[in-house]
């Protein structure tokens, strides 16, 4: 456990100490804003923030890659890898302690959108369960998506790599499961499997407990998303290290 805090702490205390993480909280609560007020927020009179959930999906599929992409390729390309991992440390810790500080950045991103819903509190009155499941989905999504940056920045000592690949596989995730899409594969796939894609698809779960509708087939979904690529991030690093 002591060794989880020491890296946790490290790459948390990395986010601040240079301007890249204001940057991205900047860039993030920009868009997140303009986003939902671009969608005609006050034109539709309903003080909800259905419309400021339902972004943030494509929201995500940039900036949580951008968050990701360099947990470990900087430290491969600066050679500090190396260090870290001879250690007396495991690399799941070091794994781990890595992912939960880049997921607490994330958290704290999203808790500076409270302003949103003290918007929306003054101009009605919003369902307040929907924007706790609202945030809690979107919460889960950027663990999600943050376990697949993970991964590909293992693999890749490139950053820009690494945000491209982490970029295609979350959006594959998203868009693999809207109607125009399996609406498309359903042409030429067998419905079994046109199913299947959009069972495993992210874009159902999210929705789901957006809605409002906690179910455990939805946060198994994220919590098994999460486990198998930090798993797969955990066997690439610990392959590199006894090679």
């Amino acid at each position: 456990m002591h060794s989880f805090n020491a890296v946790f702490k490290r790459e948390l205390k990395s986010y601040f100490t240079t301007p890249v993480a204001y940057v991205f909280l900047v860039v993030f609560l920009f868009f997140s804003g303009y986003l939902t007020f671009k969608q005609g927020f006050f034109e539709i009179r309903q003080a909800d923030m259905q419309t400021f959930f339902m972004n943030m999906p494509l929201l995500f599929v940039f900036m949580v890659p951008a968050t990701s992409m360099r947990l470990w390729s900087d430290e491969r390309r600066i050679g500090s890898i190396e260090l870290l991992l001879s250690l007396p440390i495991t690399v799941t810790q070091a794994v781990l302690g890595k992912f939960f500080a880049a997921w607490l950045f994330l958290v704290m991103a999203l808790a500076l959108t409270f302003p949103m819903v003290i918007t929306v509190s003054f101009l009605g009155s919003p369902d307040v369960g929907l924007i706790v499941t609202g945030y809690l989905g979107s919460v889960l999504m950027a663990g999600g998506f943050l376990a697949v940056g993970c991964f590909f920045s293992a693999v890749s000592k490139n950053q820009v790599i690494s945000f491209v690949l982490s970029v295609v596989v979350c959006a594959m995730l998203v868009y693999a499961g809207l109607p125009t899409t399996l609406n498309y594969l359903s042409t030429f796939l067998p419905a079994g499997l046109v199913s299947a894609i959009g069972d495993i698809s992210l874009q159902s779960h999210y929705g789901s407990i957006r809605k409002g509708v906690i179910e455990f087939k939805d946060i198994s979904y994220f919590i098994l998303l999460i486990i198998g690529w930090i798993a797969a991030c955990s066997f690439i690093l610990d392959e590199r290290k006894t090679s």
